[in-house]
């Protein structure tokens, strides 16, 4: 199976996570725990197979309403 490593949702870049789930639901259990890590998620049936894609969601590097000094 040719999978793509990275695919576009939603003019967002996800990538594969690099596992073939034949059982829906270990797909769904494993992508619970992606979202619980604070991962956004896709799902792609591909071949009577399942495809997981994943994203990091950015942490925001400054804290809101606070300056970039340059560390003076």
């Amino acid at each position: 199976m040719d999978c793509a490593i990275v695919r576009m949702f939603d003019g967002k870049k996800f990538l594969w996570d690099g596992a073939v789930y034949d059982d829906v639901g270990k797909a769904a259990e494993t992508e619970e725990s992606y979202k619980k890590e604070n991962f956004e998620t896709r799902t792609v049936k591909e071949q009577e197979k399942h495809l997981l894609y994943t994203r990091r969601v950015a942490a925001q590097s400054v804290a809101e309403g606070e300056k970039n000094t340059g560390g003076v």
